[in-house]
């Protein structure tokens, strides 16, 4: 019985957690590797406007800040789990001006990533069974930082404009349905996330929206973990939750990303800021993630959030992001594309739903049963060299059909690539059924 026991227990390995599912691609393998395999067979380079990395460098000041930090021995030794309290004082600094009253070092907590400030909170307050109310479309990362800890997602629907395929619509047109959201909350709520300005819409939330979530989750006392992370890409006014009444900023915890700030989604420093006692929580699941974040990269972005303010970095930063915004949006102008206008961020979401592609097209069989927004990513790449994201993958299944026909294209690239993507596009109109 014991040599058949060992002869079993060597055959194979030992199982996995069944929620992590083997094989198969997800969608950033799926679209970046048909691009590569487009290169490969054509010789052609294809622009990618896929995912949100940036395909230029993060500002001289963050980068020389980052090189003289690898000089001292000791940034380059372990950071505090809190964060190494220069860049906790230049977030203070930041910060202080939105809040009646300054921030303190124990409200802050420094992150790998803002992603993995997400998944401390998560981690330190759910228990099997709580529930967390996500809106729809959503980061797709939410959803297995939720889960993994045992919490269960509620999705909330933002429902856009009846004419989004026919005609160009503002990004604010998606709504909330306050009803729909007042029927997902019960006394297993724990958590609602809110991501302002928003990815793929490009939505900033207004006053009136976010003051009303707030006052529904003070009501139920409710936890808000307000993903922010493109709070300085903005082109309307854009309010931070936290700031709305000192009741509602109790409840939130707001989530930064130098990353996204500077251009430099590769050195992963995020943050976590809000009340002192849910902070010291998360701290604890960090503590335990991994411990502390790359500590001289902790230095280069607390210099960098000061000369950025002195410079008027974020405020030109703008500037640049209307001007790449205008540059995609002019090519789908002249096709009859609509779009969604966003007022924040650097995602522009476009409906397809005008445009056929021949039916001799082939597509392979991994794709042959997704949503149509997969075909049409599929064939763009192929028959274009231009790579975007199919957004049905950021709905669950039953509403994928809102936008079976549209695309997220990312524009936190150089103009160049930008006007070479737009080159490629306008090829487009011997498809278009006007």
């Amino acid at each position: 019985m014991a040599r058949s026991v060992l002869r079993r227990t060597m055959s194979s390995l030992p199982k996995h957690n069944p929620y992590f599912q083997i094989g198969g691609k997800d969608i950033w393998s799926l679209v970046n590797e048909t691009a590569a395999s487009r290169e490969s067979l054509t010789g052609k380079k294809t622009v990618n406007l896929g995912q949100g990395f940036f395909s230029y460098s993060p500002p001289p000041f963050a980068i020389q800040a980052a090189k003289e930090a690898l000089d001292v021995p000791a940034f380059n030794q372990y950071a505090p789990p809190r964060g190494r309290p220069e860049l906790i004082g230049s977030l203070i600094e930041a910060y202080s001006s939105y809040y009646p009253e300054k921030l303190t070092p124990s409200q802050i907590m420094v992150s790998t990533g803002a992603n993995e400030g997400m998944l401390s909170m998560f981690l330190a307050f759910l228990t099997p069974g709580d529930e967390v109310v996500v809106f729809e479309p959503f980061f797709d990362q939410y959803i297995s930082n939720i889960e993994i800890p045992g919490g269960k997602v509620v999705y909330v629907p933002l429902h856009p404009p009846q004419c989004f395929d026919q005609e160009t619509v503002n990004s604010s047109d998606w709504k909330i349905n306050f009803t729909e959201l007042e029927n997902s909350i019960n006394e297993r709520t724990k958590m609602i996330v809110l991501n302002t300005p928003h990815n793929p819409i490009g939505k900033v939330f207004s006053r009136d929206e976010l003051q009303r979530i707030g006052d529904i989750c003070v009501r139920n006392n409710i936890i808000i973990l307000a993903d922010e992370v493109y709070e300085n890409l903005y082109y309307k006014e854009h309010i931070k939750m936290a700031t709305l009444s000192p009741e509602i900023s109790r409840l939130t915890v707001t989530v930064g990303s130098a990353g996204k700030s500077f251009a430099a989604t590769g050195w992963r420093i995020g943050w976590l800021i809000g009340h002192k006692d849910l902070i010291s929580v998360a701290c604890l699941a960090h503590t335990r993630i991994c411990f502390a974040s790359p500590s001289p990269l902790q230095i280069a972005c607390a210099s960098a959030l000061r000369t950025a303010k002195s410079v008027g970095y974020f405020e030109e930063t703008r500037k640049q992001y209307t001007y790449k915004y205008k540059i995609l949006t002019d090519v789908f102008d002249k096709l009859g594309l609509p779009y969604t206008i966003a007022e924040g961020g650097y995602f522009l979401l476009v409906n397809f739903k005008k445009l056929k592609f021949p039916d001799s097209v082939e597509f392979p069989e991994e794709i042959q049963n997704k949503p149509r927004d997969f075909k049409l990513c599929y064939w763009l790449i192929q028959e274009f060299g231009v790579v975007s994201i199919p957004p049905t993958e950021f709905f669950i299944e039953e509403h994928k059909m809102v936008v079976k026909d549209c695309l997220r294209f990312a524009v936190c690239k150089d103009d160049q690539m930008l006007r070479e993507a737009a080159r490629c596009l306008e090829r487009l109109k011997d498809y278009i059924q006007y």
